[in-house]
């Protein structure tokens, strides 16, 4: 295999990957606007936006997705109960988004297996702290794309 089947490879896996992950900051981004409207919550549409984008930042991206909306919480409704609500709704989006909507977008666009989405950046979170977590999901494109070519090179098996 030469450098440009190389780059092609690779590259056509982290487009995969960047697909995927764009298409999970809409949902997510989708599932915040609706939650934060449901709640009634001051700018939902600033706060969706930004969880969207935000989605883009391993491990504290989330979280600081949750701060704007949980203090505008606070300051309007000046009791405990609102940005209850709204750390509610973080933690079903965070469920949603890593059990189900991040494996299915990963499956389906980088054909990454849903198990290892769901278990590489476990395990790589451990191995390597930070970065493992960061590191895990474009990885298992590239390499699940290397796999689809060499199964495609070699042919099927008898």
């Amino acid at each position: 295999m030469d450098f440009g089947e190389h780059f092609r490879v690779t590259g056509g896996a982290l487009k995969n990957w960047l697909v995927a992950q764009l298409q999970d900051s809409l949902a997510v981004g989708l599932l915040w606007l609706v939650g934060l409207l449901i709640i009634g919550v001051p700018w939902a549409p600033l706060w969706a936006l930004l969880g969207a984008a935000f989605q883009f930042v391993p491990q504290i991206g989330a979280v600081l997705g949750v701060i704007g909306p949980a203090l505008t919480a606070m300051f309007k409704w000046g009791d405990w109960e609102h940005p209850l609500y709204v750390l509610m709704l973080y933690a079903v989006i965070a469920l949603v988004d890593g059990f189900l909507l991040q494996p299915y977008l990963m499956k389906r666009t980088a054909k990454v297996p849903v198990w290892a989405s769901i278990l590489a950046p476990i395990v790589l979170g451990i191995v390597i702290p930070f970065w493992g977590v960061l590191l895990a999901p474009p990885l298992l494109a590239v390499l699940y794309a290397y796999k689809a070519r060499q199964a495609r090179v070699q042919g099927p098996m008898l």
